[in-house]
């Protein structure tokens, strides 16, 4: 079983009930990308497979604490003939931490249209360019020299490089990001996936405007909430280009948002998060 798919998976101690093993991959408090897709997943378990996820709207209430198993409650709020809705609240200690309101729906066909992907170099190229300068020029290299703190179960490629003065900094990034690891075909497990994935840089770029580094602990940073939206079936093991911005920051809040492109330039899911950035 690989890492993330580990992650993802829950055990059901009882109907409607689900508890993780796995609370934490490493960090200070629990990822709340990982609560994501764990609530995705638990909410997953209680409805029809003619069904699939195609919303998702979540708020942090607690942190997390990665020594403490994590208990998901699935209300299976209705059951309609195209729509089926879930609330799910994941539980430590007997206090909420995370509650989420989740949409499935059966296939239907409709109306189409969706904004052109951003011009961007292709993984390959971006691996190319930068390994000619690592010996040896290996992924896992590049990704421990850029950044030590990635978690194993996920391959990213930033593309923009932060200017050097500050006036000129616009709040946005985009990076080539995947699910290192084989999932199962079953397409919930490539959808937690990407909550997963979503929830790694998009509260950074509320950031980049004034390229503040939160890592010398001179700001309080949470994620608050968090939603996501799939348009098309998604292969997480894929690379998917994250084209995230920041229209504002305000009342010590931080609110972002992102379109996820397939390679071939299809727009597969949009996500939108606010985070608290409160000076200490």
């Amino acid at each position: 079983m690989s890492g993330l798919q580990s992650l993802i998976e829950l055990e059901e101690i009882e109907l409607n009930h689900y508890r993780t093993s796995h609370p934490n991959e490493g960090w200070e408090n629990v990822f709340g990308g990982q609560v994501l897709a764990q609530a995705t997943w638990a909410a997953s378990r209680t409805i029809d497979e003619d069904r699939i996820c195609h919303s998702l709207h979540g708020y942090f209430l607690r942190p997390g604490n990665k020594g403490v198993p994590i208990l998901y409650k699935v209300d299976r709020i209705r059951d309609g003939k195209s729509f089926t809705t879930r609330r799910v609240v994941a539980i430590q200690k007997g206090q909420a931490i995370f509650n989420m309101s989740i949409s499935f729906q059966v296939h239907e066909e409709g109306l189409e249209h969706q904004f052109t992907a951003p011009n961007s170099p292709t993984p390959g190229a971006l691996i190319k360019e930068e390994s000619s300068t690592i010996a040896q020029g290996s992924l896992n290299q590049l990704e421990e020299i850029d950044n030590p703190h990635l978690p194993i179960s996920i391959d990213v490629l930033n593309i923009e490089e932060r200017q050097t003065e500050v006036r000129e900094k616009t709040p946005c990034q985009k990076s080539w990001m995947r699910c290192r690891h084989t999932l199962p075909d079953e397409a919930i497990y490539h959808q937690c996936a990407m909550v997963y994935l979503s929830d790694w840089s998009l509260l950074d770029t509320s950031f980049i405007h004034r390229d503040l580094d939160y890592s010398n602990g001179d700001y309080q940073i949470a994620s608050l909430d968090h939603a996501m939206w799939f348009h098309h079936p998604i292969c997480a093991t894929d690379w998917h280009l994250f084209d995230q911005e920041s229209p504002n920051s305000s009342g010590a809040r931080g609110y972002n948002r992102g379109l996820v492109y397939d390679e071939s330039g299809k727009l597969v899911a949009s996500t939108m998060q606010e985070g608290l950035i409160r000076k200490r």
